[in-house]
């Protein structure tokens, strides 16, 4: 598939997303949305890539449905035909088959993904543009980020599972204030609430952001990696008891793997790691 709404770019084991309609704040489409489709599913088929990063150019992240959608939407009182792709209604997950149903939906996808998914919020992340972020892995701000829910201030609702998953990261209270007022809050405030994992200065952000994604790809099991996900995710749904034996499973099949061979070998002999994920 030929790109021209997003970048997609690999090296070094890491996969980069870059959304790329910087005049307009990369606002969300129906052909964004097809081509982050096709660019994770790539990502998710080379073996070789380790980890994806997921970005804007320009001053966004994602500043949210691109307005024209919105008001065709408003001006026809439903939804035209076609629009459906792009907000989600219908469309078909992408990723791993095998995970629980609630992450194979429109946007909640990421967690069934194999491997880490990491936002770089580099601007505006707003409306669907915090959505995509909340489904990320990890989140790092640069100091021009800003966040809002949007939707109060649109006559719309929390959308696509974000009243589920905002509350579980950042707690009610912070959830219902930013659902409810729709306020931007900064980057300082978004770590503070536990929204992003660390603000990173301007200067560094990129390099930051990609020197995290490097190590995760040199120096951690690909295999360990995605069986985390799978466990992080599906705790969620399951009580500690649940959990603690699914572990217990997960360990033994882990004692078997030729990474834990590997981790155990760098390890003794002092060398960089040669994991294989198998």
């Amino acid at each position: 598939m030929s790109y021209t709404e997003i970048l997609f770019e690999t090296s070094e084991r890491i996969a980069t997303i870059t959304l790329h309609r910087p005049e307009k704040l990369n606002a969300w489409t129906a052909r964004m949305d097809s081509e982050v489709r096709a660019a994770i599913a790539q990502a998710e088929a080379d073996a070789e890539t380790r980890v994806i990063i997921l970005t804007g150019a320009g001053r966004g992240f994602c500043a949210g449905a691109d307005m024209s959608l919105l008001q065709s939407i408003a001006g026809a009182g439903s939804i035209p035909e076609g629009a459906g792709h792009a907000l989600g209604h219908h469309a078909p997950a992408t990723g791993n088959t095998n995970a629980r149903p609630d992450f194979q939906r429109k946007y909640s996808y990421f967690p069934s993904l194999t491997k880490p998914v990491i936002a770089a919020i580099n601007g505006h992340a707003v409306g669907l543009g915090l959505i995509l972020t909340l489904y990320c892995d990890l989140r790092f701000a640069s100091p021009e980020a800003k966040f809002g829910t949007a939707f109060a201030r649109r006559g719309l609702i929390a959308e696509y599972g974000m009243a589920w998953m905002l509350p579980r990261l950042i707690g009610h209270a912070h959830a219902l204030d930013l659902l409810l007022s729709a306020r931007i809050i900064d980057a300082d405030e978004a770590v503070r609430m536990g929204l992003v994992n660390r603000v990173i200065p301007d200067e560094e952000f990129m390099p930051a952001v990609r020197r995290y994604a490097l190590d995760l790809a040199r120096n951690a099991s690909p295999r360990s990696m995605t069986v985390i996900k799978q466990q992080v995710y599906n705790a969620m749904f399951q009580s500690l008891e649940e959990a603690t034996l699914a572990s217990e499973e997960a360990m033994l099949a882990s004692l078997a793997s030729e990474d834990f061979k590997e981790g155990v070998a760098h390890f003794l002999e002092k060398r960089s790691p040669n994991f294989t994920g198998r």
